[in-house]
C-alpha cells in the first residue's frame, strides 16, 4: 500500500468513529448509561477507528524524514490541530469547548517536536549525556500527552500516548523491519487489539507516496475537521 492508501484507510476509519459517536448513537436513542445498543455501537466504531493510529504515526515519521522544511510542516500540523479542536469537541462531547480531551492532531505536533529534538540530541551529544537527553525528551512528551488529555477516548485509551509510543518505535527501529513491526504489534495488541490490526496492515506498505498533485495532501488535511464538523451538525 502507498501512503495514499494509508491516508484513505485512515480517513474512512475516522469517518466511522465520528458517525458512530454522533449520528448512529443518536439514532439509537443517545449514548446514555442505560442505552446499551447505542453504547455498543459507539464503542465498536471507536475501537475500529484505532486501527488508524499506527498508520498516522508512521506517516508522521515519514513526513518528518522527507519534508523540505520541518518548521513549515509543524506550522501546518499546528494549524490543523487548532482548526480541528472546536469540531472535535462538538463531535465528541457536544460542547464548543471541552478540556476533557484534545484532538489527536496535537499528539502529532508534539511527536514532531520530539523527532526534531531527538535528532538534535543525536547530532550534538554522545554517551551518557545523549541517553539522558533522549529519556528526558521522551518523558516530557509523555507528560504533555497525559496532562493535556490529548486524544482521550471513552476513558479507555489515550490516543496521544499511543501515537507517541508508535512514533518512538518507528523512529528508533525503522531500520529493522521485523523487530519494528513485532514491537509495534505487541503494543497495539495490548491496547484493545485494534491498533495491532493497524500495524499488521502497515506491514504491507511500499513507502511510495501514491500521488503527485499537491492538492491531494491539502485535501486530507481538510477532511479531518470537515468530517468532525459534519458529524456534529448532523446530530
Amino acid at each position: 500500500m502507498t501512503d495514499l492508501h494509508l491516508k484513505i484507510i485512515g480517513a474512512v476509519l475516522i469517518a466511522i468513529s465520528t458517525l458512530g459517536n454522533t449520528v448512529l448513537a443518536e439514532a439509537l436513542g443517545g449514548a446514555s448509561a442505560g442505552n446499551m445498543a447505542a453504547l455498543t455501537v459507539l464503542v465498536a466504531c471507536e475501537v475500529l477507528s484505532w486501527c488508524a493510529i499506527p498508520m498516522y504515526a508512521w506517516l508522521l515519521v515519514q513526513g518528518y524524514q522527507h519534508t523540505r522544511n520541518v518548521l513549515m510542516y509543524g506550522v501546518r500540523l499546528t494549524a490543523l490541530a487548532v482548526i480541528s479542536e472546536v469540531p472535535y469537541d462538538l463531535a465528541t462531547s457536544g460542547k464548543y469547548f471541552d478540556m476533557d480531551s484534545q484532538n489527536p492532531v496535537f499528539a502529532l505536533v508534539v511527536a514532531l517536536i520530539v523527532l526534531s529534538a531527538l535528532d538534535w540530541v543525536q547530532n550534538h551529544l554522545a554517551g551518557a549525556a545523549r541517553a539522558a537527553a533522549n529519556v528526558a525528551v521522551e518523558l516530557a512528551a509523555f507528560l504533555w500527552m497525559v496532562l493535556l488529555h490529548i486524544g482521550v477516548r471513552q476513558q479507555m485509551l489515550s490516543m496521544g500516548v499511543l501515537i507517541f509510543a508508535f512514533v518512538t518505535i518507528f523512529h528508533f527501529l525503522q531500520d529493522r523491519e521485523n523487530t519494528m513491526m513485532l514491537t509495534a504489534g505487541l503494543v497495539g495488541a495490548l491496547s484493545f487489539l485494534a491498533p495491532g490490526v493497524g500495524v499488521a496492515l502497515l506491514h504491507y506498505r511500499n513507502d511510495e507516496l501514491g500521488y503527485s498533485k499537491p492538492w491531494v495532501q491539502w485535501l486530507f488535511y481538510a477532511l479531518y475537521p470537515a468530517t468532525l464538523l459534519a458529524g456534529a451538525l448532523l446530530v
